[in-house]
């Protein structure tokens, strides 16, 4: 009979030929991914209690991302523990101040297709970009898949998106994924798993590929899937390690989709999202116009290499407004040092751009970056929630980093399409 690709990947995971969606089922973990937020200071005191050990500490990775660099001693004494946690317990794959778990786990070949992993955070669908079933969990669970490894799921349906056409210039995954918050809904998702096929997917490249699966947390869905192809391959050979039989991991042509959404990239704009919630897109051209004091490029979501690329293109030849800060946070170290060689981070910080450490910093408000009271700041991040970057006062835009790179340009919300039409011409 025919499947789904989270359907196939859940069955193989329990060890039976096939699931059924509304069936509940106890699945092997291939991957247990912690941070040092929601990871040992959370799940240490569990295992003690019950007297046991990590079950497979080569199938853990633990990464600090939230808490870094501390700011204060509470901070520090959270860091120390999760380092100290890891050396206790062998945890081989553990990446200290590397950068955010979400792009830290797929740079170093951790994820492959096929794969059922878990994350103790929210945007663990991020793993989805790269055809494996990866959800978030918290710590109580984790805490289940650290001693059994294993965890138990209920099958979930699957909401096909299918996206075809060519995206102009300007528009990007993050504009794609902005438009499906405002048509769908925060809870369009309905933990439900989303697959994105269509030319346009087939187009992207690996990043933008993950900015589409990270933010499916922001429908309410369990997690993004994206069907792996030689753009997927490809990526994870370039780390090393040997993406496996990428045929069997593939949707059946008549399996059942519990519902079908169609988007025409051809005729996508720039969105923003308008503060309080993601779901609050709408074209930039409705938006336009509202001043900014700060600009933000950061966050598993929106601080990639091609992000920072994105931003660096818009802001060659242009100064950042006097009246606004532009705030730049790679999302790795790895990412830094590419920046530093390609020349882009010399591009931004010679626009007016401040370097940040690489870490989850002013998205979740930890750390610096956060906003002052009844500031207004654009953001590349994938949340916009009332009081999640700082004062309960303040507000946050969210949109692409061409977007936020334009509007610390001219100190308020603007196309920036407008500058890469200066671009083209030059």
């Amino acid at each position: 009979m025919s499947a789904t690709l989270a359907e196939k990947i859940i069955a193989r995971a329990a060890g039976i030929d096939r699931v059924s969606p509304g069936e509940i089922v106890t699945c092997a973990v291939d991957l247990a991914m912690m941070h040092d937020s929601g990871g040992p200071r959370r799940v240490k005191p569990i295992l003690e209690q019950l007297q046991t050990k990590v079950w497979s500490p080569d199938k853990v990775v633990v990464v600090t991302d939230h808490y870094v660099p501390a700011v204060d001693a509470d901070s520090a004494a959270i860091l120390d523990l999760a380092r100290k946690w890891a050396s206790q317990n062998n945890i081989e794959h553990f990446y200290d101040m590397q950068g955010i778990c979400h792009v830290v786990l797929p740079e170093r070949g951790h994820l492959r297709p096929g794969m059922f992993v878990v994350g103790g955070d929210s945007h663990s669908p991020t793993g989805g970009a790269f055809g494996c079933f990866m959800f978030g969990i918290g710590a109580t669970d984790m805490a289940g898949v650290l001693v059994t490894g294993e965890t138990w799921i209920r099958v979930p349906e699957t909401i096909r998106i299918d996206i075809n056409g060519a995206l102009g210039d300007g528009v990007v995954a993050k504009d794609i994924i902005l438009h499906l918050c405002a048509r769908l809904g925060m809870g369009g998702g309905d933990y439900q798993v989303i697959e994105y096929t269509g030319e346009t997917i087939a187009s992207l490249s690996m990043q933008e590929r993950m900015t589409l699966t990270n933010m499916t947390a922001e429908l309410g869905a369990m997690t993004g899937l994206i069907a792996a192809d030689n753009t997927t391959t490809d990526y994870i050979r370039n780390t090393g390690s040997d993406p496996g039989d990428i045929k069997r991991w593939q949707g059946d042509q008549n399996a059942v989709y519990r519902e079908t959404h169609r988007v025409n990239a051809d005729k996508l704009e720039p969105h923003v999202a308008a503060p309080h919630s993601p779901a609050n897109s709408a074209p930039v051209s409705e938006i336009s116009g509202e001043p900014v004091q700060q600009a933000y490029i950061g966050a598993c979501t929106g601080a990639k290499l091609e992000d920072l690329k994105m931003a660096a293109r818009v802001l060659k030849d242009n100064q950042v407004a006097r009246t606004t800060r532009l705030l730049i946070a790679p999302a790795s170290t790895r990412t830094t040092a590419a920046a530093a060689a390609d020349g882009t981070l010399a591009t931004l910080t010679e626009a007016g751009a401040i370097l940040m450490p690489s870490g989850c910093g002013a998205c979740a408000g930890y750390g610096a970056g956060v906003l002052a009271e009844n500031e207004t700041c654009i953001s590349s991040t994938a949340r916009n929630f009332k009081g999640r970057m700082g004062a309960a006062s303040s507000n946050v835009y969210l949109g692409s980093p061409y977007t936020v790179a334009a509007s610390a340009i001219t100190g308020r919300i603007s196309d920036p399409r407008e500058f890469l039409n200066e671009d083209k011409q030059s």
